[in-house]
């Protein structure tokens, strides 16, 4: 904790509160970091009870994903406050976890929009990694339905899948970029040079017109 203090940057700290995580550590010293001490469990938990941020992101860099139960993976999703956090824990911890396909069905239905948002961050990977089983043209029901009026967090893991669905899967794609089109969520999302849109029919045209594919 005292070394995780030394490395405290102002300047970082203001970059990083004005996406709502509560840390000034630089995420590249905090890798460098994490890659002196290597995988320590015991650490890692200690860490993460500490309730600190920059604690919690590295414990996150140093633990054994596998070694987490599915209730204690639940509770920790509860109780990761910034949005830092809860996206590590999701793609760093819970993606290869055991337990990522049971939490994925049991936090998209969750009332709380922050644990739903990992749900179907969890979706989404599915969608482009692991698609078997998936009821895709009803996911797409959801999104349709549900995603306009979504919390910010939940709008972006559902955008996200949307995006997902129609960059991976040609006989959803139309309707993927009809349904982005109509909704008209991130369509003026401030968006850096060189950097693809996330507004759903400008994502998925770009990603396919990559892959050497017909977006429509």
């Amino acid at each position: 904790m005292a070394e995780l203090a030394g490395l405290e940057d102002p300047r970082a700290r203001e970059v990083n509160e004005r996406h709502g995580d509560d840390h000034g550590v630089n995420l590249g010293r905090l890798r460098a970091l994490a890659k002196r001490l290597k995988t320590q469990q015991e650490l890692a938990r200690r860490l993460w009870e500490t309730g600190d941020t920059a604690a919690r992101l590295l414990a996150l860099l140093i633990c054994r994903p596998k070694a987490f139960g599915r209730d204690e993976l639940d509770a920790m999703l509860r109780e990761a406050r910034t949005p830092k956090v809860h996206d590590w824990l999701v793609n760093y911890v819970v993606k290869k976890n055991p337990h990522s396909e049971e939490l994925r069905l049991a936090w998209s239905a969750d009332p709380d929009p922050a644990v739903a948002a990992a749900g179907w961050a969890l979706t989404a990977e599915r969608v482009s990694r692991k698609p078997e089983g998936l009821d895709l043209a009803g996911l797409l029901d959801v999104i349709e339905t549900e995603m306009k009026g979504a919390p910010d967090r939940l709008q972006w893991a559902m955008n996200t899948c949307l995006a997902q669905i129609g960059i991976e899967h040609a006989g959803h794609r139309a309707r993927a970029i009809g349904i982005g089109e109509r909704l008209g969520v991130l369509r003026d999302y401030p968006t850096s040079p060189g950097c693809t849109s996330p507004f759903a029919p400008v994502w998925i045209t770009e990603m396919v017109r990559r892959q050497g594919g017909e977006a429509s």
